[in-house]
């Protein structure tokens, strides 16, 4: 008959110490340490709003004491633009690199332009969140939702629009908020979509209905929170994260699919602090950070994190995804399409 082992003091400090001592543990007090000699790190990202960056950056410095975090929070295809820029005149500023366009990754990757690092919390994440890339050159950080959204005093449950093409109804005219995909990689990924979905009357139509255009899909909560338009293709996370705070919006998942969007974070060949920016993806993939994302409302990375009441987890939820190959040759195609139809 077994017999268990009692669990004494000894036993116990034993296994701390076995578990202190292993290869994984000891290559992350190893990079610790280096991390620590560079300082800190700068972070370009578009993935949230400046302030959960910021909130972020700071549980980092708190987590590892001595390594300060410069957050440089814009839209994708700014901070892609500038990363392009800083590139070409050697003047590489950028630690860490966090798009919400996968194309910008892959770009950078085809082009030499990223370091290779795989990072161990990369195992623990939820399945659908592993591996992005399959060379270990970028990483999911996070990952989002764009739906429906609407203002609840402009508009009642029963009469919002329960699907994509619902947008284009008359009663809509001039009352649907959106983003512009030359900016923001949620939205450019959205627009893609919906282009693979319906083709590119879709947005012929949404055209005619004389949308407010803003630059970041976070634009969009922005303007229904301020009663300008009463619909929207928004993302789940500010829109929740809106009405956590009083604002009178919803969110609605639209019965032909929302738009699950998986965003990744690299590391630029030659980054100033390559040490400290190692460590950063590992953070960023944390249990800590997923703790973070669900209280602002994004997904959860982490199956051991589950979002807070008023949200569906992604797999209750019927949903769509685009591949890295379609975006990174789509985005730039819908872009053009973009300014063709809309003139801006």
């Amino acid at each position: 008959m077994f017999q268990p082992i009692p669990l004494t003091r000894r036993t116990l400090l034993a296994g701390a110490a076995a578990l202190a001592a292993s290869p994984a543990r000891a290559e992350l007090a190893d990079l610790e340490a280096a991390a620590l000699k560079e300082g800190g790190l700068t972070w370009y990202t578009a993935q949230t709003d400046g302030e959960t960056a910021e909130q972020i950056g700071r549980a980092f410095s708190a987590r590892y004491p001595g390594l300060k975090v410069t957050v440089v929070r814009t839209t994708a295809q700014v901070a892609y633009e500038r990363l392009g820029q800083e590139f070409k005149n050697k003047t590489l500023a950028c630690d860490v690199f966090s798009s919400t366009d996968p194309g910008h990754d892959e770009a950078l990757k085809q082009k030499g332009l990223l370091a290779r690092y795989v990072p161990q919390n990369d195992a623990l994440l939820t399945e659908t969140f592993r591996t992005f890339d399959k060379d270990g050159y970028y990483h999911t950080t996070t990952a989002g939702l764009v739906l429906i959204a609407y203002n609840t005093n402009k508009v009642k449950a029963e009469d919002a629009p329960r699907n994509w093409p619902d947008l284009l109804a008359p009663r809509w005219n001039r009352q649907v908020a959106v983003g512009h995909p030359a900016f923001s990689g949620f939205v450019g990924t959205w627009v893609l979509a919906m282009r693979k979905l319906y083709g590119w009357k879709y947005f012929e139509a949404l055209e005619k209905s004389r949308p407010q255009i803003g630059r970041s899909i976070i634009d969009t909560t922005t303007t229904l929170t301020a009663g300008e338009r009463m619909v929207a293709a928004s993302s789940a996370t500010s829109t929740l994260h809106a009405a956590d705070q009083g604002n009178p919006l919803a969110a609605l998942y639209p019965a032909d699919g929302a738009l699950l969007i998986a965003a990744a974070s690299a590391i630029p060949a030659a980054a100033p602090h390559p040490n400290a920016a190692r460590l950063f993806i590992e953070f960023l993939q944390t249990e800590q950070v997923a703790q973070i994302a669900v209280q602002r409302r994004a997904e959860s990375l982490r199956p051991e994190v589950v979002p807070l009441a008023g949200a569906k987890p992604f797999t209750e939820i019927k949903t769509f995804q685009l591949t890295v190959a379609e975006t990174l040759k789509g985005i730039p195609e819908v872009i053009e399409q973009w300014r063709d139809t809309f003139g801006s």
